[in-house]
């Protein structure tokens, strides 16, 4: 094995996911939703499956309806494993 294979295969992959912001109560912490469609296996209907993560703000910058993306991390605490990485998009006030 070469030294850029073994540094390859130490490095561990990192989930990355794009959801709407749906709780900002919590200091450094956001509640993202992330919605993602499948397909049944039987009836062939596409469904939309949901999760929400706590993800990790240190800044506290991100706001109610904002689309940010996470990224997998080490736990930071019993129920958040996410880091918010960027915001792709600001929430529009109405």
């Amino acid at each position: 094995m070469t030294q850029a294979q073994n540094s390859e295969s130490a490095k561990p992959l990192r989930r990355v996911l794009e959801g709407r912001v749906v709780s900002d109560k919590m200091q450094k912490t956001v509640t993202v939703l992330i919605e993602r469609r499948v397909k049944h296996p039987l009836y062939g209907k596409f469904v939309t499956k949901s999760k929400k993560y706590h993800a990790h703000d240190e800044a506290g910058e991100c706001k109610l309806g904002d689309l940010v993306e996470i990224s997998e991390s080490k736990p930071i605490s019993k129920t958040k494993a996410w880091v918010v990485t960027r915001r792709v998009q600001v929430a529009q006030e109405i």
